[in-house]
């Protein structure tokens, strides 16, 4: 007999085939072949990284199985990547080939459910049409995407989450100016509600590790996305507000103003000041878009500097 023959699988040649397993949600065979794989090197950070992602997979299995309600399927699928995002620092390596092909099995095959839901409702829901544009976002499909996902925004207006799924897709297809745009919006709307572990472009995702390599909460990250997004130049699309936005802004600010003042320095107080901060850079843009008077901008920027001198240095340099 030939040597050769008898020698194991190169463990190239296993991780290909636990790819496409993992792309067909056979996560007991896949895991099968990695433990073959470890027999043959048993410190590979590739191997050990994609088999603890088969075992996190293959332990929710069952429980999608009971699951019958297409709705409840999607949306299980959607629940269980958000708590793979969090369970990804715990990885050896990275697994970019590995984590391109489980994204094609969670979010195709919740756009399976999704979609049968949508066949079964004469007018779907603006959540169902959000959850369905993700999902081809994440798939890939970036064009199917943006027309559910402005479906969604029609029903749901000025809603920050819808918003950033739109500012991500944009992104995705390298209209920056747009993707820019939107995602100020929503952040400016609601930080709190725009789902991170969804955003997948390169413009969002950079600027969010940065944020959260400062060593913010994750109680609070979302507000200090967009404050950080200005002071990083990511974030620079800007626009003149309407009369009636304006007025809103210089209540917002007010509220907040105030709230801070009275809760003093405890968890709420820490999401707030950067949720004021942003507005401040919202009032300066508007005043230097407008040409007002440019002490009003002076004043707010001694506002800044009162709230946060580190921000402020930031600001106008």
């Amino acid at each position: 007999m030939d040597e050769t023959t008898s020698q194991p699988p190169h463990i190239e040649e296993i991780l290909q085939d636990v790819q496409l397993q993992i792309r067909e949600g056979r996560f007991t065979e896949a895991e099968e072949r990695l433990e073959s794989a470890l027999e043959i090197d048993f410190e590979h950070d590739e191997v050990l990284s994609t088999l603890k992602c088969c075992k996190f997979w293959k332990e929710r299995i069952p429980r999608l199985n009971e699951i019958h309600d297409d709705c409840e399927r999607g949306e299980f699928l959607l629940r269980q990547w958000h708590s793979f995002q969090d369970f990804l620092p715990r990885m050896e390596a990275p697994i970019e080939r590995e984590l391109f092909v489980l994204r094609k099995w969670v979010f195709g095959t919740a756009l399976v459910s999704f979609k049968r839901v949508v066949r079964a409702n004469e007018e779907p829901e603006a959540g169902l049409l959000l959850n369905i544009g993700r999902c081809y976002k994440l798939s890939g499909d970036f064009e199917k995407a943006l027309e559910y996902l402005e479906s969604a925004g029609r029903k749901r207006k000025d809603d920050a989450e819808v918003l950033a799924e739109i500012a991500d897709c944009y992104a995705l297809v390298d209209e920056t100016k747009a993707a820019k745009a939107f995602f100020r919006e929503a952040f400016f709307m609601n930080p709190q509600k725009i789902e991170l572990a969804f955003l997948e472009s390169g413009l969002i995702t950079r600027l969010i590790a940065r944020v959260r390599n400062m060593g913010y909460a994750e109680t609070v990250l979302n507000e200090w996305i967009p404050v950080y997004g200005v002071l990083l130049g990511v974030l620079n699309v800007k626009r003149e507000l309407r009369p009636l936005e304006y007025g809103k802004l210089k209540q917002s600010i007010y509220s907040l103003e105030k709230r801070i003042q009275e809760e003093g320095n405890n968890a709420e107080h820490d999401s707030l000041v950067p949720r004021l901060l942003n507005r401040y850079f919202w009032l300066i843009d508007h005043y230097v878009n407008a040409h007002e008077n440019r002490e009003w901008v002076e004043e707010v920027l001694h506002k800044i500097k009162m709230i946060d001198e580190h921000i402020y240095t930031q600001y106008i340099n």
